[in-house]
């Protein structure tokens, strides 16, 4: 036991634990405000065009805010484990914890949670983030300095330009190149709304399938960092490595979202043109009143005194 009980005085306190990422909660109040800005006319929209414009506005800020919300998140691909490792350096105190690696498109999330969280009186419940739009060396410096826990060190070393493993060249620019074509799809998506709202439906149609694929290229550009040689992750006598996270499957699922509607939409613009046209145009009840009869007027006799009208033209006029 030392006088400050096996704390020492010159490591600053540990920071506190991650609890939502603040670009992430932006991102979803900007959304949460355009979204509330279009429920407030929809009560201005008539008949069953009303169900269809909710929909389509549903499913197009969720869209949206997937694909902006996809570079920013840390869980394209992780790994968990729990084990007994070395709590920090020159002590022998061993401490039972879990283990979090969270890779994203910017960088690394490293957690380190105790079991029980209170061990040798100290909260252990640490969230590191180890960003590479430089190098993750001078963040780990940085983390020397800090005195932080052994395992969160050893997992960010293996991310340095001087590891072995190598593994920031590849993470790093399969997180570039994907978010790249994620920025890509936002725009392409953005067109595609544009479209919508003109008589030139098959090329919205056209923009969605292009969102797709544009999703579905991040992806492949983010999986090349499964063809790097495995670096093994040992920590204690456990050992564990990457796999595709809440993030990727997000993306899967929000690209399959985007095919299949941008599929309906070419499908329906050769089958039914006019109708689709229609629909996406908010044009079916402006069309019901155009079809309707005129009400048919007729000439007054005080206002045509000394005006010969020939007995074919004394029909009922439109207005």
């Amino acid at each position: 036991m030392t006088f400050y009980d096996d704390i020492y005085p010159f490591y600053p306190l540990q920071r506190t634990s991650f609890i939502f990422s603040g670009r992430l909660l932006t991102i979803i109040l900007v959304f949460l405000v355009l979204a509330l800005s279009l429920f407030i006319i929809l009560p201005g929209i008539r008949g069953k065009s009303r169900l269809f414009w909710l929909l389509r506005i549903v499913i197009s800020l969720f869209i949206g805010v997937v694909i902006v919300a996809l570079n920013f998140t840390n869980d394209w691909a992780e790994a968990r484990m729990t084990t007994n490792a070395t709590y920090k350096s020159f002590s022998n105190s061993v401490i039972n914890a879990e283990i979090g690696l969270h890779v994203g498109l910017y960088g690394i999330n490293v957690t380190l949670r105790g079991e029980p969280v209170m061990q040798f009186n100290e909260t252990i419940d640490y969230n590191e983030m180890f960003s590479w739009q430089d190098t993750t060396d001078d963040g780990y410096e940085d983390a020397l300095e800090k005195g932080l826990p052994n395992p969160i060190l050893y997992i960010a070393e293996k991310f340095t330009l001087s590891s072995p493993c190598g593994l920031i060249f590849q993470y790093r620019y399969s997180g570039r190149y994907a978010s790249a074509t994620l920025w890509t799809a936002f725009c392409c998506w953005m067109l595609a709304n544009i479209l919508l709202s003109m008589p030139v439906v098959l090329y919205a149609g056209y923009m969605m399938l292009a969102t797709a694929a544009f999703i579905f290229f991040s992806m492949a550009s983010f999986s090349t960092i499964m063809n790097v040689p495995r670096c093994v992750f040992s920590i204690g006598t456990d050992t564990f490595h990457t796999e595709y996270s809440h993030s990727f499957w997000l993306a899967l699922s929000t690209g399959l979202l985007c095919a299949i509607i941008g599929i309906i939409i070419v499908i329906f613009d050769f089958l039914m043109p006019e109708k689709i046209k229609m629909a996406f145009s908010m044009g079916a009840d402006g069309c019901e009143e155009e079809e309707q009869p005129y009400i048919g007027a007729y000439l007054n006799s005080v206002f045509l005194d000394g005006v010969t009208v020939s007995p074919s033209k004394m029909t009922s006029v439109s207005w």
